[in-house]
């Protein structure tokens, strides 16, 4: 039996913490420039030094919910649609899709859940133009469920789903909710939800980040600028500040403000996963 000296495992625990250090600054530092250069008027942009900050963040707030009378804010209230009822929707039929993968048998079982793994293999990219082809078809382009109803499906979320009720559903107790009396229904929502509550948050996380940030499918989708959600939006006045360059302070901005709903997101919800996860320590 062989032991690793002390110094040994220090100098691998400062290799890890250094090298988390520099993963952390990686992820935070873009975070930290849209942050300074949000501070910064038009002119300060492009001439004073990239990680100085400024004091104009208030008076970009201030411009950026006056362009075109508030128009920002009704992107910022459409993602909000998009990506908060996308995402539930979504994590609703992942939860009772992956939950009968895992738990029943059916014709065709296999042969369904290979067509999903195909799924979670082919970028969303991929699938825009077939979606606008379908939607165009029945009318439904350049409306709000343009964009809904192609992200109430998500393979990755059923795929997801289908693991984790496999692991944390057992049939042991499915089989004592039915003598119990109760129906498959009842059995799901009673019992098999609260189980796969820490799974699902993932799901729902997940889906939630991928919508709010999607920008093909909308710009695909949508004409109507008053549909736009931010990411297409801000692309519009990215567009726009080649000839009017003070609209550069509005993206930088609008960038900003974008982010604090995911950072409010995932502290709300990371709260789930610390409950669940200490509970299962307390029952192990």
């Amino acid at each position: 039996m062989t032991t690793v000296s002390l110094p040994g495992k220090r100098r691998r625990s400062t290799t890890a913490t250094v090298l988390l250090l520099l993963g952390a600054a990686y992820c935070l530092l873009p975070v930290i420039w849209v942050l300074i250069a949000s501070s910064k008027s038009s002119g300060e942009l492009f001439s004073t030094f990239t990680l100085a900050p400024s004091t104009h963040l208030f008076d970009n707030l201030a411009d950026l919910s006056s362009y075109r009378d508030g128009l920002y804010w009704r992107w910022m209230a459409n993602t909000a649609l998009y990506a908060g009822a996308g995402a539930v929707v979504s994590t609703l039929i992942s939860a009772m899709s992956g939950y009968a993968l895992a738990k029943f048998d059916f014709p065709g079982k296999g042969f369904v859940f290979d067509v999903i793994l195909a799924g979670v293999l082919v970028p969303g990219v991929i699938l825009a133009i077939p979606q606008y082809l379908l939607l165009a078809k029945v009318g439904l382009t350049n409306t709000y469920w343009a964009v809904l109803l192609p992200s109430f499906i998500s393979p990755y979320g059923i795929y997801l789903a289908r693991i984790f009720a496999a692991a944390a559903v057992p049939t042991e107790i499915l089989e004592a909710s039915r003598i119990d009396g109760a129906g498959d229904w009842r059995t799901f929502g009673r019992v098999v939800l609260p189980m796969m509550r820490t799974g699902l948050v993932t799901v729902f996380l997940f889906q939630f980040v991928a919508i709010w940030n999607n920008f093909m499918l909308p710009y695909i989708m949508l004409g109507d600028d008053h549909l736009y959600p931010l990411t297409v939006g801000l692309n519009g006045l990215l567009n726009q500040g080649a000839s009017q360059p003070s609209m550069y302070t509005a993206v930088v901005t609008g960038a900003l403000v974008s982010i604090l709903p995911l950072i409010a997101l995932f502290l709300t919800l990371q709260r789930y996963w610390q409950v669940d996860l200490a509970a299962g320590g307390v029952k192990a």
